[in-house]
């Protein structure tokens, strides 16, 4: 139920208005003017306030600067009476949604009121998408320790040209990050970022993921498809687990690495493909070429740059920084207020084994953030991780 505020120093308006949106199935309260209306803004959450502009003690418009000034976003309503209606639009100009002249027609109050939730609810759900979508998808490389420095160098060097990258390291170490980095301080950066788990892909779908394939090429091939190869045209392709990928499968991007060519599944016509190919691992290659699971000529092509990312365990002294970055990001993505964190807790985190690496860590920290108060304090940590060394 939708919960509206009613401010206006006329009595019968106030009681009309209260009537009529209670029988509307709306939640009312109301205020006889500005000052008492905007005490009620701060103790409750409205999700409209219908509001006078001509009151005692304290005018509409000055209500509205200061629920503004409150960073309160509550969508303002302004009842203008005759001779008002410049007010009113400077009001809309300030941040009031809309305005209604009276005498009121109450249809026409009804008509605003819903358009006004409708916008309310539209921009909260966008709100809440572009928090799913930012969710985990930072793009900075934080840290300052020496493996990490090394990296950041490296990405520099080797981010202009077109050379191929082997990224190596455990799972959640931040290899997707490093890829992303190399692709954004590339002259390929205005082009897509196209990124293919080949662990998550089956076997008999890695192909047609990767080079596309016509319509009717198998049973479920209803229309043409272009590949990640295809898409990523001009760009870059990241190929993340690629130790994962199969014999066949690697046959034929070793073949679009030679010839810049690819053929989608279920046709012999040659497409040519500008791609710079990143590729990452947590596996041993090496040892899996031994073991004829992947071919050595494919990982010759591929560890043009090798770049190998730290475990967390390894650069223990990032983790105060990572904390306070975490912090910022996710406070900031759940709209809440920036927390801190006490020394001793991130003496504790820097104590912790990182089985999981960064991801574990961001994990943890959106965790306590969610659990703990205002401080993050080292009893928290205890509490909250349950996480055994």
């Amino acid at each position: 139920m939708s919960k509206i505020l009613v401010i206006d120093d006329e009595r019968p308006i106030r009681s009309t208005l209260k009537e009529i949106l209670e029988f509307e199935k709306f939640q009312v309260d109301d205020a006889e003017d500005g000052k008492a209306g905007l005490e009620l803004i701060k103790k409750n959450k409205y999700d409209i306030i219908l509001c006078d502009i001509k009151m005692p003690k304290m005018d509409g418009m000055e209500v509205l600067e200061e629920t503004i000034a409150l960073e309160i976003e509550t969508p303002f309503i302004m009842i203008s009476g005759h001779g008002n209606v410049e007010t009113a639009v400077e009001a809309i100009k300030k941040g009031a949604y809309d305005f209604i002249q009276k005498p009121l027609d109450l249809n026409r109050t009804l008509v605003t009121l819903r358009n006004a939730l409708d916008k309310e609810s539209f921009v909260k759900e966008i709100k809440t998408l572009k928090r799913k979508v930012s969710k985990g998808k930072f793009t900075e490389i934080v840290g300052n320790s020496k493996g990490i420095l090394a990296i950041k160098e490296m990405i520099s060097k080797v981010a202009p040209s077109d050379a191929r990258v082997l990224i190596t390291g455990a799972n959640g170490s931040g290899k997707e990050l490093v890829a992303r980095q190399l692709h954004e301080k590339s002259e390929r950066n205005k082009s897509p970022f196209i990124e293919v788990n080949c662990a998550a892909i089956p076997s008999e779908l890695i192909e047609s993921e990767l080079f596309g394939h016509e319509k009717g090429a198998f049973t479920s091939a209803h229309k043409l498809r272009q590949g990640k190869f295809e898409q990523a045209d001009k760009g870059t392709l990241f190929l993340d687990e690629i130790g994962d990928m199969s014999l066949s499968a690697q046959a034929k991007v070793l073949r679009a690495l030679q010839e810049n060519k690819i053929s989608r599944v279920g046709s012999d016509k040659e497409i040519k493909v500008d791609v710079r190919i990143l590729a990452a691992t947590n596996k041993d290659l090496k040892s899996e070429i031994s073991k004829g699971n992947f071919r050595e000529d494919l990982f010759h092509r591929l560890n043009v740059i090798p770049i190998k990312v730290p475990s967390l365990n390894e650069r223990r002294d990032d983790i105060p920084v990572l904390v306070n970055y975490f912090l910022e990001l996710i406070c900031n993505d759940q709209g809440l207020p920036l927390k801190t964190i006490k020394n001793d807790a991130l003496l504790l985190l820097q104590e912790i084994n990182w089985t999981g690496n960064i991801r574990e860590l961001r994990n943890i920290i959106e965790r306590l953030i969610i659990l703990s108060g205002n401080e993050i304090t080292a009893k928290d940590v205890k509490t909250y991780t349950n996480i055994h060394n």
